[in-house]
């Protein structure tokens, strides 16, 4: 990249926080205390039925289709129909669901490690995250990550969701950061590094499946890094 970064903006959830494997821990453990076995419903296939839902949710979300009410009860009202599952509240799911979700704290590889590099190179460090804030919060903290930021930034608080432009010109502006000198790390390519690029500073975009089929010709005008490992983040910084 051939420039002098000094503030780091992190993607939270699949790029340093284990989403897709603590998410699972979180449902196995909501649906084990919900008791929906009893519906003779296998958890693989309720697991994938909810995500699916889910990550149709967060998609409407971001485009402010859908309200964070009705995101949290329809993901699970919409996965209890599908499934053929009565009688059990999905806001009360979606309670339990969250309660267990900062509990668990799986790190992608690397990701303490690299932090720590970064922290002792000197680089100010900051997360840029949509979510929740009552669960983004304890997760830092569960998994030990909290100290490692100057400031999160939570879609939530900042009422703008990634890829929202507002957001990115939000957090630069509250760390007294340079356009010039800062930069976007995530994992998802139209969330997290095409919103970075439409603000106008430089991604890299974190393609742990070794793919980088979503780039787009905006790749091509701007600063982009694809890398398949965290640690691959320290061979260019």
């Amino acid at each position: 990249m051939g420039k002098k970064y000094t503030h780091l903006f992190f993607d939270l959830d699949n790029t340093l926080w284990d989403f897709k494997t603590n998410s699972k821990y979180a449902m196995r453990a909501t649906f084990t205390a919900l008791s929906l076995g009893e519906y003779k419903i296998d958890f693989d296939r309720f697991f994938q039925i909810y995500s699916l839902h889910n990550a149709n949710l967060w998609i409407a979300y971001r485009k402010r289709q859908v309200s964070k009410k009705d995101l949290i009860r329809q993901r699970f009202q919409l996965t209890f129909e599908a499934c053929g599952i009565k009688d059990t509240d999905p806001l009360m799911a979606n309670e339990l669901y969250l309660q267990e979700m900062p509990r668990q704290s799986h790190l992608v590889e690397g990701a303490k490690e690299v932090l720590n590099q970064l922290r002792t190179k000197g680089y100010k460090l900051y997360i840029i995250t949509n979510g929740f804030k009552e669960v983004q919060h304890a997760k830092l903290l569960k998994a030990g990550l909290d100290g490692y930021f100057e400031k999160l930034f939570i879609s939530e608080e900042v009422k703008v969701p990634k890829p929202g432009w507002e957001i990115f010109e939000y957090a630069i502006k509250s760390s007294n950061a340079k356009k010039k000198s800062s930069l976007m790390i995530g994992d998802d390519w139209d969330v997290d590094i095409c919103g970075a690029l439409n603000f106008g500073i430089d991604a890299v975009y974190l393609a742990k499946d070794g793919s980088s089929s979503k780039m787009d010709l905006s790749a091509e005008k701007s600063d982009v890094r694809t890398i398949q490992h965290l640690n691959q983040l320290m061979d260019f910084l």
